[in-house]
């Protein structure tokens, strides 16, 4: 009887333990940038060298394309998908026509947005053959199946699969670019899927839907596709809506049940950047990277409370915050960053909230990695990195050539002291984190790879062009 208790006892704890690392955030991989919004994996402690044939513990085909980043939580990864139909369904708006941009139309040879928070845009590849300018595939005929996969984490087999929807899209977008960009959200009870035009959908972790919502068609800048990710906090949905026409806007919903808690006009040309949801002073904001104005709103009202300008054309990299200090830029004709001491109110331009600036090396496509004081981030789309002090942007080191890494996409992200950079071919650096630019381990994978890298427990999550690789220390 004692034996049998005490397994009993044991079999409890084993599944309490579980389910309080399954319930943390901080544990997982929840929402794009993880579970600080910042790149940082704060308790993952995931390995440092991998190849096709070495600390691969699985590898499964994705159907269809995307490049959104996947997402864990406990026992399960989501991944969102666009797959192509040869029959075409019934389109919500096949003959829609793209609309005249707000801000000039770019130059060949320096243009190429998409993936937001992490859609393509200009770099060269290793062979030195462009891969920017104004590629973009043709406007669609076919239907595509916009999808949402739940895998097991620890084998990568599907779990369940489910269709949000079918349709023609009414647009094209850039030839790096795709129909799923956006990253998907879960906190552990709710899986949100945001497909822009198509809408977003709300699951519970069994892959039953709870709830959709249609925004309408977004017409994007050049036809270049649409990338936003949407934010979660509480009970509280954010999806920003900044696109070529007169009808942009910012609106909250509720969690539960998908209806809407405030919405806001915008005026900004089309949007990339994922916002970003941050407490300070006893105040939740939403703040919103963008071309015409940096902009923090009350989460709980909508109301404006500060903004300030600065950025440049196509500003697509999500902002990052820590300590008190927010930090945003952009880097597409020109070069900008603006560390801005959150509590202010109003415009903070020339405002002592203004702490640093710089207008170098910039990121086009990619967003920052903030860890600890040090800001991480690449210049244009290119494998050149720099490292800066958060708090006062004095520079560690700068532009600093990446050997082996040519364009990138990916955001950079960090876990145990250690700082991964992927670039578009399949190779990986890691890095040690410091002042210092100090290589640790040079890492390749067959497959191309542009959505940033999922980070949790001993785990990272690549996701390829065609698969999806959990690696893990054999």
């Amino acid at each position: 009887m004692k034996t049998q208790t005490s397994l009993l006892l044991v079999t409890l704890l084993t599944a309490a333990t579980s389910f309080a690392v399954a319930a943390d955030p901080q544990s997982n991989w929840p929402q794009w940038r993880g579970p600080l919004a910042r790149g940082l994996a704060p308790d993952a402690t995931p390995p440092r060298e991998w190849s096709e044939t070495s600390n691969i513990r699985w590898k499964v085909a994705v159907p269809g394309s995307g490049s959104a980043t996947p997402v864990i939580w406990g026992d399960q990864v989501f991944v969102l998908t666009a797959i192509q139909k040869s029959k075409p369904a019934e389109a919500k708006s096949a003959e829609a026509k793209p609309v005249e941009a707000k801000v000039p139309e770019a130059k060949p040879a320096e243009t190429k947005p998409a993936e937001s928070t992490n859609a393509p845009a200009t770099g060269s590849g290793p062979t030195g053959r462009r891969q920017g300018g104004r590629s973009r595939s043709e406007t669609p005929t076919d239907s595509f199946e916009f999808v949402v996969l739940c895998l097991d984490r620890k084998t990568g087999k599907t779990v369940w699969q489910k269709t949000a929807c079918e349709s023609v899209p009414h647009e094209a977008h850039h030839g790096d670019h795709g129909y799923a960009s956006a990253s998907p959200i879960t906190d552990g009870k709710h899986v949100l899927a945001y497909f822009g035009s198509r809408g977003l959908y709300c699951y519970d972790m069994k892959g039953n839907l709870k709830w959709s919502k249609d925004f309408g068609d977004m017409r994007t800048r050049n036809t270049f596709g649409e990338g936003s990710s949407p934010a979660l906090h509480g009970n509280t949905v954010i999806v920003n809506w900044d696109d070529e026409t007169d009808n942009d806007f910012i609106v909250a919903l509720n969690k539960e049940t998908g209806d809407e808690l405030w919405r806001k006009p915008r005026s900004e040309g089309t949007g990339w950047a994922t916002p970003l949801i941050v407490e300070h002073d006893g105040k939740v904001q939403v703040i919103v990277n963008a071309t015409g104005k940096v902009r923090s709103y009350d989460l709980k009202s909508g109301d404006e409370i500060w903004s300030c300008s600065g950025q440049t054309a196509n500003a697509i990299p999500s902002a990052v915050s820590d300590k008190g200090i927010l930090i945003v830029m952009s880097g597409f004709r020109g070069a900008a960053i603006r560390a801005i001491k959150l509590g202010g109110t109003g415009d903070l331009d020339g405002t002592e909230s203004i702490l640093w600036k710089h207008d170098k090396n910039t990121p086009y496509v990619p967003s920052p990695l903030l860890v600890n004081d040090l800001l991480y981030f690449v210049s244009g789309n290119n494998g050149m990195l720099s490292c800066f002090n958060a708090t006062n942007g004095t520079a560690h080191y700068e532009a600093e050539r990446l050997e082996g890494i040519f364009g990138i996409y990916a955001s950079p992200v960090a876990a145990a002291g250690h700082v991964y950079v992927l670039g578009r071919d399949g190779n990986c650096l890691v890095l040690k984190q410091g002042a210092k630019l100090e290589i640790i381990s040079r890492n390749k994978l067959a497959d191309k790879t542009d959505a940033s890298i999922a980070i949790a427990g001993k785990e990272l999550f690549i996701r390829g062009h065609k698969s999806l690789y959990c690696i893990a220390a054999e």
